[in-house]
């Protein structure tokens, strides 16, 4: 496995992370909540290698 598609995995888990945090801590706007679980779904199935 090359060391660009492992820097990548690492990038992509961050960004979830990131949205995962935020999506918690949003409390006021169910709106918010869902756009940043609609921006982690794609971060998600390149995780978990889906095309």
């Amino acid at each position: 496995m090359p060391i660009v598609m492992i820097i990548y995995y690492i990038l992509s888990i961050c960004l979830i992370g990131m949205l995962i945090y935020n999506f918690i801590k949003e409390k006021e706007s169910t709106t918010d909540m869902l756009l940043y679980l609609i921006v982690a779904i794609p971060f998600v199935l390149r995780v978990l290698r889906v095309k």
